[in-house]
């Protein structure tokens, strides 16, 4: 059952970080859309971060699973893993976004 738990922390960190990256990478948009390149630059450095600690905590499950030891998969964890990959997308995109912003106020 630890083991199940420990699992269940891991996916739950993916759902959070998930959304707290795609949560800022959208604050980074609207910083810029303001021309707030400063704040847009500093939310997508968090956005990052937060993916980064879902990364870490995605690495240790492929880990366990090379390793032979078999996670179940649930519902949830395809929730998780989609939580993560519409982040990642989000955040290139609001990446591309504020560099668009940027541009627009040089001219």
């Amino acid at each position: 059952m630890a083991e199940e738990e420990a699992n269940l922390e891991t996916i739950m960190g993916l759902i959070i970080n998930g959304g707290n990256a795609k949560s800022s990478a959208m604050e980074a948009i609207m910083a810029a859309k303001t021309g707030d390149f400063d704040g847009a630059d500093a939310k997508l450095k968090e956005a990052d971060g937060f993916l980064a600690e879902a990364h870490n905590a995605q690495t240790g499950m492929l880990t366990q699973e090379a390793q032979g030891n078999h996670v179940k998969v649930s519902l949830l964890m395809v929730h998780s893993q989609d939580h993560m990959m519409n982040a990642i997308t989000f955040r290139d995109l609001a990446g591309e976004i504020v560099d668009l912003y940027k541009k627009l106020a040089e001219k």
